[in-house]
C-alpha cells in the first residue's frame, strides 16, 4: 500500500483500483458454484456464535436495553453493506468484545443520571456514534491508514495471539460459570441447588470438550484413513457446524431425567417480543439529550474511534498477509471511510456498531485458500490423467498442467496475469525419471503420482470474491428470525466453540511456534530441522530467538493484563500500536538487522527438511518412503488444524540429469552444522554442507538461493 497523507488521495486510489475488479469479485464467486457454501458456512458459525455470546453479555450488562437481537442485526446489516460496496470483501465485520466493554462503560455512566438514565441511554450512544463517525472520516480522509505499512509481523502476530488468549479466557470463564448461579436467576429453583449445579457444570465440560475435540478432528478429515473421498471432503468442509448440531442434540439426551434448565441454554428475547424493537426509533429521542452530554459524547467517541481504526485496519491486514498471494489491491482508506458511515447508521437505529474482527477475517481468507486449492487441484488432476493416457513424457505432462493452470486464472484488467505459475517438479521425481531412463519416455504413475504430487505444484492462492461474505451476512441476519431455534443451543457448546476459534487461530503464527521451540527439550530441538521449518531457525542463533520471543511474551502478558483493568482495558490497542516505534527505533539497538529481518519477515518463508547423519541403510529406506511421507500435501498445507500458508522452493523441470546441482544421492552421508549445534555436538570430520549460491529462486528474504554440496 502506498503511503500518502494527502487528503482524499488514499480513498481515491482505493476506489479506482477496486472498481476495476468489482465485476470479477462477483463472477468469481458464482463460478465456484456450490463449493462456495463450504467457506460460507464455516465463517458464518465463526461470526454468529461469538456475536450471540456478546449479545448475551450486553443483555446482562445493560439491563436488557441491548440483546443478541441487536448484535446479530448489526453484524448482518454491516456485513451485507460491506460485502456489496466495501473495498476488501475478505474482511469480516461483526460486534466485537471491545464494543461490548465500551457500551457497558457508557451504560454504567448513564444509568444513574437523571437527565440520561435508561430511557435516553441509546439516544446518547447515538451521539457517541456520530462523533465516532466524524473522527473516522477525518482519519480516512487524511490517510491515517498509511501507518499500517509500519505495522510489522511482530505486532500483528502478537495482536493475533492476544485475541486468541481473550477467546480462550472467555471459554474458560464460561465453563467455570456453569458451576455457579447465573445473574438474575432464582437461586431456589431445583436446577440451581448445589448438587444439580455440579451436575450442570460436569455436563458442560463434556459438551464443551466434546465440541472442541470433534471440531478440531473434523478439520483433518481429508487425511483420514477411513471413509470414501467425498465423505471425508464433506466432513472437512462442513464438520465444524455439523459438530455444533451434534452436540446440541446430545444435550437433549438427559432432558427427561434432570430439572428444567440443565444444561443451560442461550437466552435472548425474540425480535417480535414487546420492547425488543424499541431501539429502532431511537433517532427521535436524540433531540432530547442535553447539549452538555452531546458535547461530552466526544470523549468516549475518541476512544472508540481509535479502537475501531486499529481493529479494522489490523483485521484487514491479517486477512491480506503476503503469504496468501492476493492479486487484488487493498482498500484500507476507503474501508475506514465506509466504517464511519456504518457506525453512524448503527447509532441512529440504536444498535451497537460492527467493525473488522479477528480471528474471523484471516479465517475467512484461509477457508477461501482451501476452496481455490480444491478447484485448481481438480482441474490439474483431470489434465494430468489425460496427458498420461496420451503417453506424454514428463516435460509434456508438466507443460499441459501449466496450460491448464493458466486457463483457470482470471487476468485482472489493471495488471498482468499471475506470474506465480505452478511450482517446479520435485527433484526426487526428476531424479527417479532420469535414473530409470523415463525422462523422455511416456510417463506413468510410478514416476508421477498424480494424487500425491499435484498438491506440491500448486502455489497458494485465494478465491477472492464477495459472494461468501454476502451469504454469511445474510445467514447471520436469518439468525434474528431463527432466535427460537438458536435458544436451544447450550451455552457450554458456545464455550467449546470459543476455545476452537482460539486454537484455530494459532497455526501459522510464528510467535506461537517460537514459544513452542523454546519449550522444546534441548535434546529434541534438532527435530525441528528434520521437518519443514521457518528459515529463521537456521539463520538466527537460538539465543537471539529466545531473547526476542521472551520480549514478545512479556509484552503480550502486559497487554493481556491491561484488559483486566476496568475501563482502561479497552485501550490495549494503544500498546499494540506502540510496537511500531518500538520495532523501528528500539529493537535495532538490541538485535542485528539481519536477525530482525528474519524474525520479522513479511512472508512466512520455509526451508526444506535437513537429514541428520543417516547411515546408508537409513537413507536408502528414506529414499523408498519419501513419497509416502508427502502423501497428504493437501492436508498438510490446507485442511489440517494448522492451516498456515507457507512457501518452499523446488528444483526446476529443466534439470537435465539426476546429477544436477543440489542433488544428494542416497549413498551420501549428510551432516548439518545447525543440527549438530542444536544437539550440542561438534560437526566432526567428514562430509560437511557447504552453501553455494545460484541466481535461482530465493528461499530466504533478501538472499539468493543456496544449494548443498559435499566436499
Amino acid at each position: 500500500m502506498e503511503e500518502t497523507f494527502v487528503p482524499f488521495r488514499g480513498i481515491k486510489n482505493d476506489l479506482k483500483k477496486r472498481l476495476l475488479c468489482y465485476k470479477q469479485d462477483w463472477t468469481g464467486g458464482f463460478r465456484a458454484g456450490i463449493r462456495i457454501l463450504a467457506p460460507t458456512t464455516y465463517i458464518f458459525f465463526a461470526s454468529a456464535i461469538p456475536v450471540i455470546s456478546f449479545g448475551e453479555q450486553l443483555e446482562r450488562n445493560t439491563d436488557g436495553r441491548l440483546t443478541a437481537v441487536q448484535t446479530l442485526a448489526s453484524t448482518a446489516l454491516c456485513g451485507i453493506i460491506h460485502s456489496i460496496v466495501g473495498g476488501q470483501p475478505l474482511l469480516i465485520l461483526g460486534v466485537a468484545e471491545p464494543t461490548v466493554l465500551m457500551y457497558t462503560f457508557m451504560f454504567n455512566f448513564a444509568k444513574d443520571r437523571k437527565d440520561l438514565g435508561h430511557k435516553l441511554f441509546l439516544a446518547w450512544t447515538g451521539w457517541v456514534c456520530a462523533w465516532t463517525a466524524l473522527f473516522l472520516f477525518l482519519l480516512a480522509i487524511l490517510g491515517a491508514c498509511s501507518i499500517i505499512n509500519r505495522f510489522t509481523r511482530v505486532a500483528g502476530e502478537l495482536f493475533g495471539l492476544l485475541i486468541a488468549m481473550l477467546f480462550m479466557q472467555q471459554a474458560i470463564r464460561g465453563v467455570v460459570e456453569e458451576f455457579g448461579i447465573p445473574q438474575r436467576e432464582n437461586p431456589e429453583q431445583p436446577a440451581l441447588q448445589p448438587s444439580w449445579r455440579f451436575g450442570n457444570g460436569m455436563f458442560a465440560l463434556v459438551l464443551s470438550f466434546g465440541l472442541l475435540l470433534t471440531a478440531l478432528r473434523s478439520r483433518k478429515a481429508r487425511s483420514w484413513r477411513y471413509g470414501i473421498g467425498w465423505l471425508r471432503g464433506f466432513i472437512a468442509d462442513y464438520g465444524v457446524p455439523l459438530m455444533v448440531l451434534v452436540w446440541t442434540a446430545v444435550s437433549y439426551i438427559p432432558v427427561n431425567d434432570v430439572p428444567r434448565g440443565i444444561p443451560r441454554r442461550l437466552f435472548s428475547p425474540n425480535p417480535w417480543s414487546p420492547g425488543a424493537y424499541d431501539n429502532w426509533t431511537v433517532i427521535k429521542e436524540m433531540v432530547n439529550v442535553s447539549p452538555l452530554y452531546i458535547v461530552g459524547a466526544f470523549i468516549p467517541a475518541t476512544m472508540i474511534a481509535v479502537l475501531y481504526y486499529f481493529d479494522h485496519s489490523v483485521a484487514s491486514q491479517l486477512a491480506q498477509q503476503k503469504e496468501f498471494n492476493l492479486k487484488k489491491p487493498p482498500s484500507y482508506h476507503y474501508d475506514l471511510l465506509l466504517l464511519g458511515f456504518l457506525v453512524i447508521l448503527c447509532g441512529l437505529i440504536g444498535i451497537p456498531p460492527s467493525n473488522g474482527v479477528i480471528p474471523q477475517s484471516p479465517m475467512h481468507t484461509k477457508s477461501l485458500a482451501t476452496l481455490k486449492h480444491q478447484l485448481l487441484r481438480n482441474k490439474l488432476v483431470s489434465t494430468a490423467r489425460k496427458s498420461i493416457s496420451k503417453n506424454s513424457n514428463l516435460c509434456q505432462l508438466y507443460r499441459s498442467m501449466q496450460e491448464a493452470y493458466n486457463e483457470m486464472q482470471t487476468p485482472l484488467v489493471y495488471q498482468l496475469p499471475s506470474t506465480l505459475g505452478l511450482k517446479e517438479l520435485k527433484e526426487s521425481t526428476i531424479q527417479l525419471a532420469s535414473s530409470t531412463g523415463y525422462i523422455d519416455a511416456p510417463v506413468d504413475e510410478t514416476i508421477f503420482d498424480v494424487d500425491k504430487e499435484i498438491d506440491e505444484l500448486l502455489p497458494v492462492e485465494v478465491k477472492e470474491q464477495r459472494l461468501s461474505n454476502l451469504l454469511q451476512a445474510l445467514m447471520v441476519g436469518g439468525c434474528v428470525a431463527a432466535m427460537p431455534l438458536l435458544k436451544k443451543i447450550p451455552t457450554s457448546v458456545l464455550w467449546g466453540y470459543f476455545a476452537f476459534m482460539a486454537i484455530e487461530s494459532l497455526p501459522g503464527n510464528q510467535f506461537w511456534e517460537r514459544i513452542l521451540l523454546l519449550l522444546t527439550a534441548p535434546s529434541k530441538r534438532y527435530k525441528v530441522l528434520e521437518e519443514y521449518h521457518a528459515t529463521f531457525v537456521e539463520t538466527v542463533p537460538f539465543k537471539t530467538i529466545a531473547i526476542f520471543t521472551l520480549f514478545q511474551t512479556v509484552y503480550l502478558l502486559v497487554c493481556f493484563g491491561i484488559t483486566w483493568i476496568p475501563i482502561a482495558g479497552v485501550l490495549f490497542p494503544l500498546l499494540i500500536m506502540l510496537l511500531v516505534p518500538v520495532r523501528q527505533y528500539l529493537l535495532p539497538k538490541f538485535f542485528k538487522a539481519a536477525h530482525l529481518q528474519d524474525l520479522d519477515a513479511a512472508e512466512y518463508e520455509e526451508a526444506p527438511a535437513i537429514t541428520y547423519n543417516m547411515t546408508f541403510e537409513e537413507q536408502e529406506c528414506q529414499a523408498r518412503t519419501t513419497e509416502v511421507d508427502d502423501a497428504e500435501i493437501l492436508d498438510e498445507i490446507i485442511t489440517r488444524s494448522r492451516e498456515e500458508i507457507r512457501h518452499s522452493q523446488g528444483p526446476k523441470i529443466s534439470s537435465p540429469s539426476p546429477s544436477s546441482q543440489g542433488v544428494i544421492k542416497p549413498s551420501e552421508k549428510v551432516y548439518s552444522p545447525r543440527i549438530s549445534r542444536l544437539r550440542g555436538e561438534g560437526t566432526g570430520k567428514g562430509l560437511e554442507l557447504k552453501q553455494t549460491c545460484s541466481p535461482g529462486p530465493s528461499t530466504t528474504l533478501g538472499e539468493s538461493s543456496c544449494h548443498s554440496s559435499s566436499s
